[in-house]
């Protein structure tokens, strides 16, 4: 009978399972082959399980298992590396809720006698099973379109055998062994799954820390141990795997997104999910209690990440270039390239920016930027021809405004296929896209810029003044031709008659928030000393916060306002 999965179980499983996952970590990666083959599942188990154990309370501050499990899902959340560590993450997460269902249940039953170790299922009360089938269960409420064969299968199955009284490693060995068979892309590569084989690895090192047999080898019959062909059996460049993914046409995964995203609201994560699912595949959202994590596999990276902005706000942004169908193991043809690969462009690394003045396109020209009138970049042709006349093999594509994203996308698509590494930065405002511009560094890797330039954008909140030219209905009320109009994030905030006040009030309230530094574009039509009178009001009220000025000339708003 199994010792009761209690917190000293727990510390002893995350030694356990911390050193099975390094043993295996190299063939993991090796046999990397869904649903990007990018060899990194191994490492990315790792680490992920690596941030959990971290988190364990010091000893001599025993926690329960359950605490001590929420608080090692917490930090593999934090920590999540890829698809299969966000799902580990969700996993943990599960096996915490599971235990702490039992506390509550055991807390509220009538004292019955259950023995020194519980009931035959495996610890008190069946924690065991419960652990494991929350923690299936969670794992696979987090992936959007769940696939068979893969370590949703193992915690499955793991689970199955659990509740039955049986053996949860061997169960998730025979599952594991029965990959190949339930996804086509395992089969063809001649390989078992590799996030299964960490997790299996998991729950052997748990079935062993409750003081149980495991078996040290795969059962007869298993491919645990085979290698990857050196070049499988094609599929279609840019199909989705049966059964995995959105019902679209078929796209190019070029990006991995993940990021962790701050909302208090789940009908908002409800709402990224949808949003999410119709842009790429390997869509994966864990967590709760207001925070989350996202991951998904993309080939805008832009349109990923300004989702996140609109359900809450995402940090620690992390864009990574998957492998190409040629790249990958999948390959186009056996052994060789399907077709010629397209002579990229001249090399180096761009920018180019969409801007509303001539006084911000000079700004960006002297950072280094190619630059296109906000009134031209509303047909993709004008953006790709921006892009191409760069003559760069690498470029970050500044929209500069919410409307011109789908646009935006669009040409980079094009630009892509054209042979152009491109990837669209989701500012919505003028002033993201001098954040952004500002931390632009072209000896980085082209995947890191993006993630650097992308969250400067993401921590600058912008604000707008401007002159109404028609009566409408706002989100402040209704406003009148000529009446002063404050913008906040894009809504109408505040109306008022002068444009002094009504920008200091905008001001004021974007500085409540906190902030360091705010940026102020003066626009062409803007009063005479606007900026000087909104310098002044940040030095008296706002200590320790920095204010720069750039003469914008936009004639679509008086006043750009940005606050890092």
């Amino acid at each position: 009978m199994p010792l009761p999965l209690d917190a000293t179980a727990v510390r002893r499983w995350c030694a356990l399972g911390r050193e099975s996952l390094r043993a295996h970590c190299a063939r993991m990666d090796a046999i990397n082959v869904f649903p990007v083959a990018d060899g990194d599942t191994g490492t990315n188990l790792c680490l992920t399980f690596e941030a959990a154990v971290a988190a364990l309370p010091a000893n001599g501050a025993e926690p329960t298992a359950a605490e001590a499990l929420r608080a090692m899902a917490r930090a593999a959340l934090l920590g999540a590396r890829g698809n299969s560590g966000t799902i580990l993450a969700e996993y943990l997460r599960g096996m915490a809720h599971g235990l702490a269902d039992e506390v509550d249940e055991v807390d509220g039953a009538d004292g019955a006698d259950e023995g020194e170790h519980g009931d035959a299922a495996g610890g008190p009360s069946g924690a065991l099973p419960r652990a494991l089938r929350s923690g299936a269960s969670a794992a696979y409420a987090a992936v959007a379109h769940p696939v068979e064969g893969t370590m949703l299968t193992v915690a499955a199955a793991a689970a199955d055998a659990a509740e039955a009284g049986g053996d949860p490693a061997v169960a998730a060995y025979e599952a594991l062994a029965a990959t190949p068979g339930r996804l086509a892309a395992l089969a063809r590569a001649g390989v078992v799954d590799a996030g299964g084989l960490g997790l299996t690895a998991l729950l052997t090192a748990l079935w062993a820390a409750l003081g149980e047999r495991v078996p040290q080898e795969p059962p007869a019959g298993t491919a645990a141990g085979a290698s990857p062909v050196p070049c499988p059996a094609p599929r279609p460049a840019g199909a989705v795997p049966p059964g995995h993914g959105s019902p679209q046409a078929p796209f190019h995964p070029e990006f991995e997104v993940m990021y962790l995203l701050e909302t208090g609201d789940p009908k908002a994560v409800d709402a990224l999910r949808d949003r999410l699912d119709p842009l790429g595949d390997s869509l994966v959202i864990g967590g709760g209690e207001g925070l989350w994590s996202v991951h998904v596999h993309v080939a805008d990276a832009g349109a990923a990440v300004e989702a996140g902005l609109a359900a809450g706000h995402p940090y620690r942004i992390r864009i990574t270039h998957l492998p190409s169908a040629q790249e990958g193991t999948e390959s186009a043809a056996p052994c060789e390239a399907a077709e010629p690969v397209r002579e990229p462009a001249a090399g180096g690394r761009a920018v180019v920016a969409v801007v509303p003045g001539e006084g911000l396109a000079a700004l960006c020209r002297q950072a280094g930027a190619g630059v296109l009138p906000a009134a031209e970049a509303v047909q993709q042709d004008a953006l790709l021809a921006a892009v191409r006349a760069t003559g760069a093999a690498e470029v970050a594509l500044l929209p500069n405004g919410t409307e011109l994203h789908p646009v935006a996308a669009r040409a980079a698509e094009a630009a892509r296929a054209a042979g152009i590494r491109c990837a669209v930065i989701p500012t919505r405002a003028a002033v993201q896209g001098l954040a952004a511009l500002a931390v632009h560094q072209p000896e980085r890797r082209f995947d890191e810029d993006v993630v650097t330039m992308t969250s400067a954008a993401g921590a600058t909140r912008y604000g707008e003044v401007t002159v109404a030219e028609r009566q409408s209905w706002t989100t402040a009320g209704v406003c009148q031709a000529g009446d002063v109009l404050g913008l906040v994030e894009g809504d109408v905030a505040l109306i008022g008659s002068e444009t002094a006040q009504v920008a200091t009030d905008v001001l004021g309230r974007m500085l409540a928030a906190g902030g360091e530094l705010v940026t102020l574009v003066v626009g062409a039509e803007a009063p005479a000393g606007l900026a000087a009178a909104l310098e002044q009001y940040v030095r008296t009220s706002h200590l320790a916060v920095d204010t720069v000025v750039y003469e914008g000339r936009q004639r679509e708003a008086q006043l750009l306002i940005g606050v890092e």
